[in-house]
Formats: structure tokens, sequence, C-alpha cells
């Protein structure tokens, strides 16, 4: 970023500077106008009646929509239903942040429920963001139509060269947006005209798009400046699949440090604009003498300063604030003590590799899950304040909550909520239990393990691999909930990374992919083969290390069902207990199952599409390749043989969780 250099050599001329810009400032926002707004009813596509199922599932989706998990990245997709199925989307601009975000996508949902209360199909855009809801399946879907235009009413004094440099702008921003990933595709920047203003422009798509769809639905919009803004100063088209916008004022939220305009222009006067038509929205940052002199700061520090590898939080380096926010979650020992009645083996409910787990009763009648780590335990000082850091930051309806923790000479202490009906486990595989677990209640089960990895892979402020999922750290509520449970220890790798390696495998053979268990490199993927292993677990009843099968040869479940789903009797797998219940939903699942479990991660599909494979009956499932065949007694016996003592031992230990920083 290039600044004046007056800025750095003379107080006078700098505080003239600064003068000219409040000048501008205020200038502007006098007269801007109100947050842009357009709705589209599309009656074309029908009504729905106050007593319909489709009406039903709509209420129910808009009712819990920014509610049901953190936006982080200003996109949002759901479905609810399974017949007359409700589908919507969100997406708040790039810049954007979540508090934002949802405010704003709360306003779009109140303004379309009022203003086309019974339409199937409707879309609303403000200036930060768009939503839109249909009973068809929109998901990953590129849609050109219905488009929004707004222009400012004044033109460039040179229309064709400022036209040109605005489309060049976009086109250039167009490739940068289309390489996003699933959860964010926008990009935003500037470009100068020389003796002129420069020109602010962003695109955006919906980040469910193939990178081909977002780049044809940007130039499309692009090629539709000529019929809304062409020789205009700013602009923008709204697609229901992306945007476009570009302006000689800086919208975009976080981009302060923007150049500003030269002093040297002729005719200043003439070109200053005078306003915005009621379709743009001006982002002026008021405190701007606050945000320059911090912008010049930050340039200083970052070149002399800065030149750091990213930290690695430990117990000797945790910031202040994040120490401060740990000790307010202490318990003191004495009182989990009298809550546990002295750690009682009655009130044991269970025992891993790190230790024992409790259930407690506090003085308020409030009931508790203490994990009370073995005092020879790895877990190290450190280790156990990341998780407390970490853990205590997922908020999720399908991840176990942690209360608090107690450190106390040896005594280490994980407090967390209690969940009733203990783990999955306990009913799957129990002959009588596993009765209470109808169709309707596995789908259930299934349905929030599948939203907790979400979250936890895309949607939380720190990405974590779980790397031990299985029945016995799935826990459900009163309600039969699934709750994602067992953390274990945490460690910190760069934004950017998408796969660690570890040579400490930890975790469970059966559930582990074939290249964490082999290799020690771990993925989101490694958590979407564990997954594959217990969907199939929850479809059949039976354990993947001890499948039944006429065979004398021991196989393994997946082994099994891949064999079934070949031969065409898929279905032969299905627990008997399953007497009602879709049969379609079943064998549905179990091709999901063996999608995930899959050899090639590469070709395994993340648990967002997991998310839409299960609740969109016409999306098409491709064809599953063969799954990784090494959870069997002879693999098992070759890996026990090739692995010295202490490795082999880590395969008991409890879940490791891998985090990385967004």
């Amino acid at each position: 970023m290039v600044w004046p250099r007056f800025m750095c050599s003379s107080p006078s001329l700098f505080l003239g500077f600064v003068i000219f810009l409040v000048s501008i400032t205020w200038q502007r926002m006098a007269t801007s106008q109100s947050d842009f707004e357009y709705y589209n009813c599309q009656n074309e596509q029908g009504n729905y009646t106050a007593d319909s199922t489709y009406k039903a599932n709509l209420d129910h989706l808009l009712s819990t929509f920014t509610t049901h998990r953190q936006i982080d990245y200003g996109f949002y997709n759901l479905s609810y239903g399974h017949d007359r199925e409700a589908n919507a989307i969100g997406l708040c601009r790039g810049d954007v942040g979540p508090d934002d975000c949802q405010t704003c996508l709360n306003n779009t949902i109140t303004l379309l429920i009022k203003n086309c209360p019974t339409q199937i199909e409707t879309i609303g855009w403000y200036d930060e963001c768009m939503f839109r809801y249909s009973d068809r399946s929109i998901f990953g879907v590129m849609e050109p139509s219905p488009a929004v235009f707004s222009s400012r009413t004044r033109n460039a004094s040179d229309p064709e060269r400022f036209t040109q440099a605005a489309r060049n702008l976009l086109e250039q921003l167009t490739s940068e947006a289309a390489a996003g990933d699933s959860r964010l595709k926008f990009a935003d920047g500037d470009a100068e005209i020389p003796n002129y203003w420069p020109i602010f422009g962003a695109v955006q798509c919906t980040p469910d798009l193939s990178a081909n769809d977002c780049t044809n639905c940007l130039l499309g919009a692009i090629a539709q400046i000529r019929d809304c803004c062409d020789g205009k100063m700013g602009g923008r088209v709204g697609r229901p699949s992306c945007n476009i916008r570009f302006d000689i004022d800086p919208f975009i939220q976080n981009r302060p440090e923007s150049v500003p305009p030269p002093l040297n222009l002729p005719n200043t006067t003439a070109t200053t604009p005078q306003g915005n038509s009621s379709g743009i929205v001006v982002f002026i940052v008021v405190p701007l003498i606050v945000v320059i002199i911090a912008a010049v700061a930050l340039i200083i520090i970052s070149i002399f300063l800065k030149k750091r590898k990213p930290r690695s939080y430990s117990a000797q380096n945790l910031p202040e604030d994040e120490v401060t926010n740990v000790e307010s979650l202490q318990f003191d020992f004495d009182i989990i003590r009298v809550a546990t009645d002295g750690f009682s083996d009655e009130n044991q409910l269970g025992k891993g590799g790190f230790g024992a787990v409790y259930k407690g009763r506090l003085s308020d009648g409030q009931s508790i899950a203490v994990k009370r780590l073995f005092q020879g335990s790895r877990q190290g000082d450190d280790e156990f304040k990341n998780e407390i850091l970490l853990v205590a930051k997922l908020q999720h309806r399908n991840l176990v909550q942690l209360l608090g923790f107690c450190f106390k000479h040896h005594e280490r202490l994980l407090i967390y909520e209690f969940v009733e009906n203990s783990s999955l486990e306990k009913f799957l595989f129990n002959p009588i239990k596993r009765e209470h677990l109808d169709w309707k209640t596995r789908y259930n089960i299934i349905d929030g393990i599948v939203q907790g990895l979400i979250y936890l892979h895309e949607d939380s402020q720190l990405k974590i691999i779980h790397r031990d999922l299985k029945a016995c750290n799935i826990l459900l509520d009163e309600e039969m909930n699934a709750k994602i449970s067992d953390f274990g220890t945490v460690k910190l790798f760069d934004h950017d990374q998408t796969q660690g390696h570890t040579k400490r495998i930890m975790g469970t053979f059966g559930y582990m992919a074939p290249e964490y268990a082999w290799n020690g490199h771990f993925s989101v993927k490694s958590d979407v083969f564990s997954f594959g292993v217990l969907i199939l677990e929850i479809v059949s009843g039976q354990k993947n290390n001890r499948a039944q099968t006429n065979k004398e040869v021991e196989e393994s479940l997946v082994s099994l069902a891949w064999r079934s789903w070949g031969n065409g009797n898929a279905l032969d797998i299905v627990d008997p207990c399953l007497r009602n219940g879709s049969r379609t939903e079943m064998g549905r699942c179990i091709h999901i199952g063996l999608l995930c479990v899959q050899a090639n991660l590469a070709a395994r599909p993340t648990m967002s599409t997991v998310l839409l494979m299960l609740n969109n009956g016409s999306f098409s499932l491709p064809t599953p390749s063969q799954p990784a065949f090494f959870v069997n007694s002879a693999a098992s016996r070759m890996r026990g043989q090739s692995q010295g003592h202490n490795e082999t031992q880590g395969l008991n230990y409890m879940s490791i969780s891998e985090l990385y920083p967004r």
C-alpha cells in the first residue's frame, strides 16, 4: 500500500490532508441514501396454503435459520423436511462480520415473510446480504435470474474509459473469487485511472458453486453492466448465485487502508460525486483520522517488528485476556469431590486412555460429567490448558459443552454438561436397548452428527479435526439428539493448512482412515472416513470389527457393506430391528457411508456435501470406489507386528483434535 509522502514529513500538510478527507466524508455522508432493498416473490412458482406441509417445513426452517449454527463466512444453506422440503440460502457480502450478517439475514427473512406471505419461492437483497428460499433444490445450482440492477445517477466524465476500467477490474477479481473454497468465494480490489478517481470493486458467488459455474455467473453479471450502469460512476448487479459491484467510493468495511484519491485531480469540483441513487449505499468510516493513524502505525510495525512465525498456544504463551477467560471457568476441587461422592466407583460412567469420567451433582442440583485425568497421563499441563481454552469456545447443539475445569496439584478435572442417555454405543450394540432406536431416531442421530462435524470443520472459529469419531463418543440427550464428545489434546497450525502429519497415532483402530493409520496423515477427510464407518454401524446395528457374516473368514462391516452393495443387496446389512422406516433412506445412508470410506481421500465427500445428500433425495449420488480393506484380523496382526510397543499403545488413547486457526 502506498501512502502520500507528506504524511510522514510535515504535520501541517498531514493535518490539511485530514481536513480534506473529513470534508469529503461529511459531504458523502450527507448525500448517502438508505440501505439498498429489493425483493421478488416469484409468483410464477405458485403459492402454498396455510395448512400445507411446505409451510410447516418453511416456518421451522426460517425460525431457526440463523440460530441453527454460527455464521463465520457469510454463507448459509439449510433444508428441512422430507416431504415438500424447504430449502434456503443466505449469503452475506464477504467483508461483513458474523453479527452483522445474522442481523441482515434476519431482516431479510422478516421482509420476505411480510411481502411474500404465501409464495413458494422468493428472494430478497439488502446491501450486505441476500436471502432466498424454495421448495426445489437450489444448492449447487448456478441461477442468473431474477437479477437486480442499481447504478449511480451521475455519469463519469469519460464514460467509455471509466466503464472499461471497471469491467477490467471486475474480470480480474472473478478468477480470484472463483478459486475460493466451499466457505467463501469473494474478492475485492481497486484500480487507478490516471488523473481520475480510483475505482473500487467486489465480486462474489455463493460458495456452493463450482469454480466454472462461479466464473460463468460473474462474467454474465459483468456483461449486464451495459444494461444498467454503462458510463455511470458506480453500479451493481445482483443475481441469485452471484453479484458484482463497482464504485468510486470505498464500500468494503474491512479495507480502511484503501488509497485515498490524489489531491491534484483536475476539475475536482466537477467530478466530486454529489449523491447516490437509492440502490447504492456508501460505507464511510466516521472516525477517519483514527483509522488513518492506526493504519500508518500498523504498516510501520508490520515492516520493522512483525516478521515472526505463527505462534502456537501453550500454557506459557497464552494471551493474558485468554488466561483470564480460562480462569473464569475454574471450579473448586472440593466442590467437585463432593459432587461426585469422592469420585466413587458407583458414579463412574466410563474410563479411557487419559482418565475416568464420573457423574456428579452440584449443590444447585445441576448434573455434571467430570473427566478426571490420570496422574500419569501423557496429556501435560500445556495440553490440558489448550483443551480448556479451545473446547470452551465451541458452542453448538450437537457438541457436548465444556462447563469448566479444576487444576489442583496433580489433579486435573474437566467438567462437562451431563448428557442423560449416555453414549450411542450403549444403545446401538445392546440387543435390548437398540429396540428403542427406530429408524426415525437413528436418522435424527445421523443428521445431528453431520451438523456437529460441519460446525467443527467449517463453521467454528477454529478448524477442528476430531480424529476419534466413534459410537462411544456420540452422546445422546434426553430427546435422543446426538452430541459429539471427547476432544482430547489440541494443536494449532497455519490457517491455510489443509492437512497435517503426526508420528503419534492416537485414536481407535477400525475407525481410522488408512492414510492416518498407516502414515499419520490427517485432514477433514479423516473424520469423513470415521463418519462413514459410524453411519454403517448405525444402519446395521453391528460393530465394524464384529460384523456378522456367513463366511468363516473374519470380515469388517465396511467390507461386508461393500460386498453387499456390489451384489445389489445393500439392504441385507440393515438391522433386523428396523421393521419400519424408509428403506430408501436406509439404502441412501449405506450408499453415503460407502462414499465416505473410499480409500481415495480425494473422492470422499465433505460433510457439507453429506448433509446435502441426506436432506435432498433428488441429489444424485456418485458411484463409490473400493473402500480401504484394512480393518480385519489379518491386517490388525500385521499392524501390531510392524509397530513398536509405544506406537501401538497409542491406539487405545482417547480422542485427539487438530485445530487450525482462521
